[in-house]
């Protein structure tokens, strides 16, 4: 089940690649009303600690699927839906030591169907969450 938080605390865990610690990763459900189209995000930013990780930088796991932040605009048979979680996998080397850290995240949502004055709408999260060893 998943939690109210966008930011679940399950999920939230450092990242290896070939034995060595190369980032970290933060669980996000899905915050909106209904599903959406990956290539209507524009992208999340995350915050650990008050170090920020912009979009651009990070990658996404969606459906079991990695994608990086310029292949989401072309993902247009990709749908995150309501109920459902991605990992938005933030690079940093030796990733994040064990302990409480204060996670924060901006998911920015390009809806078709608002004016582009008022786009990309940028939905906030923030809580404390637990790296284990």
């Amino acid at each position: 089940m998943l939690e109210r938080s966008h930011i679940q605390s399950s999920g939230f865990d450092n990242v290896s690649e070939d034995g060595a610690v190369t980032g970290f990763r933060v669980r996000l459900r899905q915050p909106n009303y209904r599903g959406t189209r990956v290539s209507l995000i524009e992208g999340i930013d995350v915050t650990v600690d008050g170090d920020a990780y912009p979009a651009a930088g990070n990658r996404y796991r969606i459906a079991g699927r990695e994608y990086a932040h310029g292949e989401l605009e072309g993902s247009l048979d990709v749908r995150w839906p309501v109920g459902t979680w991605i990992d938005v996998i933030v690079p940093r080397a030796g990733g994040l030591t064990p302990g409480v850290h204060h996670v924060e995240t901006i998911v920015w949502y390009r809806h078709p169907y608002f004016p582009p004055q008022f786009r990309p709408i940028p939905v906030r999260d923030a809580r404390h969450a637990t790296i284990i060893l």
